[in-house]
């Protein structure tokens, strides 16, 4: 039995091709919004490519860009054999076309629904790729003498201006490192080697953080240095330090920033899927009609069109058959009760027959 059948005369038949056309090209366009909402992603993934460790962060605007690309290709085609379709005598070039179509329109279709959850389940492997990408990122700050490296200080400093957040996860990441230049420190003081020396790797680590991490909004001139000594400054309370420089860390800060972009592109992949898909269902009943309208024999007749010609189970099991079958299609048939054709050579019967047979005798 057929299902959701739907009977179709020759005006709503061609009232469908029609439409169907008109709206092949707006899925031209949406084609277009997939392609250039993935390149939009994946420049902004590149404008901070510097402080993103690699990884498959770029899977998913590949995939948009991808995706974009072959909508267009496949609406375009779709455009024209929904505009022959309104005439019987020009569906019969396409009658042999139509069903591929469909098949490679279904998974181009599911291809965007992939997509659109893949904005929604990327955020760990994005996180993990910050969490990484800025941790060397801030290792090096300090490397503004060795090629390849010399650009992360000012890379860092834009990030955390731009985006006010200070180091990796919050300000005390820069406690833990050395970001001050050698070349900049005095090797003659007393403090610098007692500091050298009181650390098992050798570093010269400060309770301070590069100017990039101050607040402009803080009513008193930036702190920099000595953040947890209250006595080295006059009214000051570190425990309230988010008055002169940024609390956020940078990660949580790219994090929220890609996940809003990520978001707002998985919303509008999800529209799409869905506009994809009703178009998908109006090509499945134009193919369907058609094909019966040719059936019959009578152009300008009813004809039915359905989604499945059986019910759901009929046709998984149809479809499951056909993959099984095809591991199948190079062997020979073997007839039931024989053996491999190949080694079961049948002796040459010497004794009584109807037929006059001669033997030849073995050799003595």
């Amino acid at each position: 039995m057929a299902v959701l059948k739907v009977k179709f005369s020759k005006t709503r038949r061609d009232k469908l091709a029609q439409i169907l056309w008109i709206l092949n090209w707006v899925s031209v366009v949406s084609g277009i919004i997939l392609f250039s909402l993935g390149l939009f992603l994946k420049i902004e993934i590149k404008k901070r490519n510097e402080v993103m460790a690699k990884g498959d962060v770029n899977s998913l605007p590949n995939m948009l860009i991808s995706v974009g690309v072959i909508a267009c290709i496949i609406n375009f085609l779709g455009g024209k054999i929904c505009y022959d379709c309104s005439d019987a005598n020009k569906f019969s070039r396409w009658k042999l076309v139509m069903l591929p179509y469909i098949v490679c329109t279904f998974c181009f279709t599911f291809c965007i629904l992939v997509g659109a959850l893949m904005c929604y389940t990327m955020r760990n492997e994005l996180e993990e790729s910050l969490y990484l990408g800025l941790s060397d990122a801030i290792k090096f700050y300090k490397d503004t003498d060795i090629p390849g490296r010399c650009f992360l200080k000012k890379t860092v400093d834009m990030l955390q201006i731009g985006f006010q957040c200070c180091g990796n996860n919050g300000f005390r990441d820069w406690f833990e490192i050395q970001w001050v230049s050698a070349r900049y420190l005095n090797m003659a003081s007393k403090e610098v080697l007692d500091r050298l020396k009181s650390n098992v790797d050798g570093k010269f680590l400060v309770d301070g953080v590069p100017f990039s991490c101050c607040n402009p909004s803080s009513p008193r001139p930036c702190i920099q240095y000595q953040l947890t000594n209250n006595s080295a400054h006059y009214n000051y309370d570190f425990l309230t330090e988010e008055l002169n420089v940024w609390v956020k860390g940078c990660r949580e800060a790219l994090l929220d920033y890609y996940t809003a972009i990520m978001r707002s592109i998985g919303i509008t992949a999800l529209l799409i899927w869905l506009f994809e898909l009703s178009v998908l269902i109006g090509v499945r009943y134009l193919q369907t009609a058609m094909r019966n309208v040719l059936l019959l024999g009578d152009l300008q007749g009813e004809s039915d069109g359905w989604l499945l010609e059986n019910s759901f189970v009929e046709t998984a099991k149809y479809n499951i058959n056909i993959i099984k079958n095809l591991g199948k299609a190079n062997q020979i048939s073997t007839v039931s009760g024989m053996n491999d054709p190949n080694i079961d050579v049948q002796n040459t019967n010497c004794g009584k027959s109807n037929v006059t047979t001669k033997c030849i005798p073995a050799a003595s």
